[in-house]
């Protein structure tokens, strides 16, 4: 969608829908009851009722139980911004407690107008990390475990219901909330879009289900079925069920449909569509249910997914990057990431000695003992044909060489992982993704025992049986295996991290096979200064890296430090292989564009072996834990997302189930001119250029001489942007290739002009 001559119409049109609808191929509806598990969303909408509670609040670093009395005189704390954490209201690197206060008047008019007239809700936002709500000097709220205490608290919302009888509540007059948090690590406070409080409402408790996949019926044609159900209560739900499919690019409304829709806790309601003639864009689809006898009504909109990457072909082609490194005499574990109709041949020309190939499987395993760089040519054959590559092995003191392409399993199961989750997604891995060039799969938080052994070494919990053996038999796929520890004494999960145990750490994870550790700072600030100088940010990781050097094994090391200290200044200097620039990621615009839209400061750091990390991918199914949704992320927003990440030179680690793969989030993984991009030997980072209301530019100079330029629509309403090439530093470069889409595209003229979706990308490649 580059220059004038490659723009795309409008698409579904109204004519086209008809028309296929005539042929009976536009929307085949049906309505089935059907018992099913429903996540629940609740508060989807704001109410007229609503009171806010995003300003007035006030903050103080320390701890007091006096604080939430209210009567306490809090006429000197500092004014709080509650959309952003207390680090950027002039509290850098501070971790430990802090408090927050606000004053509010709770009308009873909330009740009294209310349909449903029993529970008050409260939406403060997130609670990062362990914290406590008071209300009017009663704790009424808390993040954390029964039997734990506030610093065993984790990340998660700040959302709560009081019965209208609570005493805590007084009504119509002046009401004191008071917040206590203690921040283990990286961003910490009340923080969010959603401050607020509100009666319970009928609509609370009913939710659309659109998590199902959306199933491609054609090369132009998608299915879903959606599922509204309520999560509790006796009340039936009788009304109606507007569905509409709107063109974002002109805001109308080119189909809609209404149909009776009644369901119950016990009886939820089913709606499938077909939808055909899609051009490849994204259409936005609305669900509204009205209740017939309150009047009440509850609206979710998504967007629909389409296909960029073309289909792989039958003929070998060899993927991934053009260099690996490794340390001498250490293992080496390779696999010649290919494509193409199986059986595949592989073949390695050149290999240095001590290295041998499969040629079945192309894993390539052995030890180097000289240092050196080695060229070495890869052949991958079938029966169509053969492909040829030149691969650059370097035996030195760099490993590491390109960023990390992984899965991570945290943005998936959160602290509920386990072997089995984990050898499902090298299973998925090792099928769909790994011919691709991905090849970590990274146990996060969760996998370790309550307590050391009899030798003070660590060991997994009961979800682990055979450490050891789960990481042979990763390896045995051509894949590598990560872990995750601390440097404090617990993990952000409240599990043991290596504090005083670094030496015997290290040597463990070697034994077991461990070839990608992620060392998060947590609890580390319970046992350094409360004001850590710079030292103090280098220090733990000082003492990692020495630690891992003296093991017989090459374990790639990612700090997960939240870029305190400016960490990409000095990443490189302590050892770092990667290194995390930001707080955690959330499957939300404001989080992906906040973050990645950040990071220009940070791009002198990266370089090959060393690279700035923005944080896990958030794309297909999410959920921290053993409830997953469909990623928050609109489609176009997901093209930005690895589109920005690959410009980035970050590492790829995907945060989804493995296990449920669908088509779209597959299109996204399985681009190799986007993941080159990512991945090329340069190893620079891409610089942001422009600037303006509305877009961005970024571009990023590739070891061929080319450069990757990814034009961002960062406003709400589709954007034709045009750029000057010549003002931009790109006048020399006269070719132009549509990476997504892998096509050179007709762009004469001194500009570059695309056309872009609401908050997605054109993301292309230029050579001269």
């Amino acid at each position: 969608m580059l220059n004038a001559s490659k723009r795309s119409g409008s698409g579904l049109t109204a004519h086209t829908l008809r028309q296929a609808q005539g042929d009976g191929a536009l929307l085949r509806i049906t309505r089935i009851w059907i018992l099913i598990v429903l996540l629940a969303a609740p508060f989807l909408g704001a109410s007229a009722q609503d009171i806010s509670l995003a300003k007035g609040w006030k903050f103080k670093i320390g701890d007091s139980t006096t604080w939430s009395a209210v009567k306490y005189n809090d006429q000197d704390w500092k004014a709080a911004d509650v959309s952003i954490p207390w680090e950027e209201q002039g509290y850098p690197n501070t971790d430990g407690f802090g408090w927050y206060r606000l004053h509010t008047t709770i009308p009873s008019s909330l009740k009294e107008k209310a349909y449903l007239k029993d529970s008050l809700h409260f939406d403060l936002g997130y609670l990062d990390d362990g914290g406590e709500v008071f209300l009017n000097g009663k704790l009424v709220y808390k993040n954390y475990k029964n039997g734990g205490d506030i610093k065993s608290g984790l990340y998660g919302p700040g959302s709560f219901s009081l019965s209208v009888h609570n005493p805590a509540i007084l009504w119509d007059k002046e009401n004191v909330i008071a917040v206590r948090l203690f921040d283990t690590g990286g961003a910490g406070g009340i923080y969010g879009d959603k401050f607020r409080l509100h009666m319970v409402d009928l609509m609370d408790n009913v939710a659309f289900n659109t998590d199902g996949d959306f199933i491609y019926s054609g090369p132009n044609s998608l299915s879903k079925s959606v599922k509204i159900k309520a999560s509790g209560g006796t009340y039936d739900f009788t009304g109606k069920l507007n569905f509409k499919v709107i063109d974002p690019e002109t805001n109308t409304v080119i189909y809609e449909k209404t149909n009776n829709a009644n369901f119950s806790a016990h009886s939820p309601f089913t709606y499938t569509f077909t939808i055909g003639s899609l051009q490849k864009r994204s259409y936005d689809l609305t669900y509204t249910f009205t209740d017939n006898r309150s009047g009440k009504q509850i609206t979710k909109t998504e967007g629909t997914p389409y296909i960029l990457t073309p289909y792989v072909k039958a003929e070998p082609r060899i993927n991934g990057p053009d260099v690996f490194g490794e340390r001498p005499g250490n293992p080496f574990l390779y696999k010649i990431p290919a494509t193409g109709q199986t059986p595949l041949v592989y073949k390695a020309d050149g290999l240095p000695a001590g290295l041998k190939l499969d040629a079945a499987t192309g894993i390539i395993t052995g030890m180097v003992i000289n240092k050196g760089d080695y060229l070495v040519t890869f052949t991958v054959s079938n029966t169509l044909g053969s492909n040829h590559k030149k691969f650059s092995i370097k035996i030195g003191d760099v490993i590491g060489l390109t960023p990390a392409l992984g899965w991570n399993s945290w943005n998936a199961w959160g602290l509920t992982v386990n072997d089995k989750k984990v050898r499902i997604s090298a299973n998925a891995m090792s099928d769909k993704l790994s011919a691709h060039g991905w090849n970590y799969i990274n146990i996060d938080d969760g996998w370790e025992a309550a307590n050391r052994n009899a030798n003070g070494e660590i060991v997994p919990n009961e979800k682990f049986p055979d450490m050891k053996g789960l990481t042979d038999y990763v390896h045995s796929l051509g894949l590598r295996m990560g872990i995750y520890s601390s440097p404090g004494p617990k993990t952000c999960g409240g599990y043991l991290g290596s504090w005083q145990h670094e030496d015997q750490d290290a040597k463990t994870y070697a034994d077991w096979g461990i070839d990608y550790l992620k060392y998060d700072w947590c609890s580390y600030s319970q046992v350094t200064s409360q004001n850590p100088t710079l030292d103090d940010f280098k220090k733990p990781y000082q003492v990692m890296r020495a630690s891992l050097d003296k093991v017989h094994r090459d374990i790639l090391f990612s700090f997960c430090q939240y870029g305190m200290g400016d960490v990409w200044n000095w990443g490189t200097a302590v050892g770092g292989n990667s290194w995390r620039t930001t707080g955690d990621i959330e499957d939300t615009w404001k989080s992906l564009s906040s973050i990645g839209f950040s990071q220009d400061k940070t791009a002198l750091g990266a370089q090959p072996g060393h690279f700035n990390d923005p944080d896990m991918l958030v794309v297909g199914k999410v959920g921290w834990g053993d409830s997953q949704h469909n990623t928050r992320l609109t489609p176009d927003e997901q093209y930005t997302h690895i589109s920005l990440w690959s410009l980035l030179s970050a590492p790829l680690l995907i945060g989804c189930d493995m296990g449920h793969l669908d088509a779209f989030t597959l299109n996204l993984l399985t681009n190799d001119e986007v993941l080159a991009i990512d991945q090329d030997a340069l190893g620079r980072e891409a610089r942001q250029i422009i600037e303006k209301d509305g877009y961005q530019v970024w571009t990023k100079e590739l070891e061929d001489g080319g450069k990757a330029v990814g034009i961002f629509n960062t406003s709400e309403q589709y954007q034709t942007i045009k750029i000057n090439k010549t003002e931009a530093g790109l006048g020399e470069y006269t070719r132009v290739r549509d990476v997504w889409q892998q096509k050179y595209l007709i762009a004469s003229g001194p500009e570059l002009i695309a056309k872009v979706p609401p908050h997605g990308v054109i993301l292309v490649k230029l050579s001269k």
